[in-house]
């Protein structure tokens, strides 16, 4: 679709990237749970503002995201991720970087309720957050460009969103959040290693040091598969913590085969447009493991 002119609803949406906001949902559900599994009761109102919060600073960083490697040269006509709405023309570099900005402020006017019910711990991670959205793409030393990229998500998309919704209805923090959250946050990270590699070649010549760069495709296989299965190795440690059922722990394999599906993909598949809908179906087995751990948390 790049260079067509499409509606500009359209355009804002693609720019948004929907098919992997799931990353934002999977971790709030699933801390959430966790919680409901520990008190036995939800506090609705901190748990989907922290969504929208979540969702908000997502879609800003993908809009930042959109016009600062236009600016930088990342979205050549020859690149083999999906259409951008800068580089296609359907929206000016301007356009999303003042999107962007009002999904922060909106999801700092979000962080405003949720720092007065939770107190300054989830200040300090609703600021990070926010300054960890603008350095990704950002900066003078933009995190995605560093290598760091993965490391963003696991922190932020993982821990920080998993352990927050946690802290959010508990206002405490235990061993089993934090071996949860590290289970969301590796296949979150599984996305950003399928975006890296499929832009590998690319992204070598403008002087985008990402891991895959760095790693080389090789590694980079390994690094994906041990993100998407060391999750899995997890369930029996999560188990013994949380004292959640036999088949509630699980339940979460029943994803093991698509995982194992996307890996033999990944190792076979060319770099090429395929690879957009592997980096779709990593987001959304992120997702399914997400709703599958929650449920088995209610069993």
């Amino acid at each position: 679709m790049s260079g067509e002119a499409i509606h500009p609803l359209q355009a804002w949406l693609l720019a948004a990237r929907p098919k992997t906001l799931s990353v934002s949902i999977a971790p709030v559900l699933a801390g959430t749970t966790l919680a409901w599994l520990e008190t036995a009761t939800v506090l609705w109102l901190p748990a989907v503002v922290a969504l929208v919060a979540a969702l908000l600073i997502q879609i800003g960083t993908n809009l930042h995201n959109d016009a600062a490697d236009f600016a930088r040269g990342a979205d050549a006509p020859g690149r083999l991720g999906p259409a951008r709405a800068v580089a296609s023309g359907w929206l000016s570099a301007r356009q999303a970087g003042m999107a962007a900005l009002g999904c922060f402020a909106l999801a700092f006017g979000c962080g405003v309720y949720l720092a007065w019910h939770g107190g300054w711990p989830i200040i300090a991670l609703g600021l990070a957050a926010l300054a960890s959205g603008w350095a990704y793409t950002g900066g003078p030393r933009p995190l995605a460009y560093s290598g760091l990229g993965e490391v963003f998500v696991f922190l932020f998309f993982g821990l920080a969103a998993v352990m927050g919704s946690f802290y959010l209805q508990t206002f405490r923090l235990d061993w089993a959040v934090f071996i949860a959250a590290s289970m969301l946050g590796m296949q979150a990270a599984a996305v950003i290693v399928v975006n890296n590699y499929r832009d590998l070649d690319q992204d070598r010549e403008i002087g985008k040091n990402t891991l895959a760069v760095r790693l080389g495709r090789e590694r980079s296989q390994v690094e994906y598969g041990l993100l998407l299965f060391l999750p899995y190795l997890l369930l029996p440690v999560l188990h013994v913590l949380t004292g959640m059922s036999q088949w509630g722990a699980a339940l979460p394999f029943l994803s093991l085969p698509w995982a194992m599906r996307l890996l033999q993909r990944f190792a076979t598949e060319p770099a090429g447009p395929v690879f957009n809908h592997i980096l779709a179906q990593t987001a959304q087995l992120q997702l399914l493991f997400g709703v599958l751990l929650s449920l088995g948390m209610m069993l």
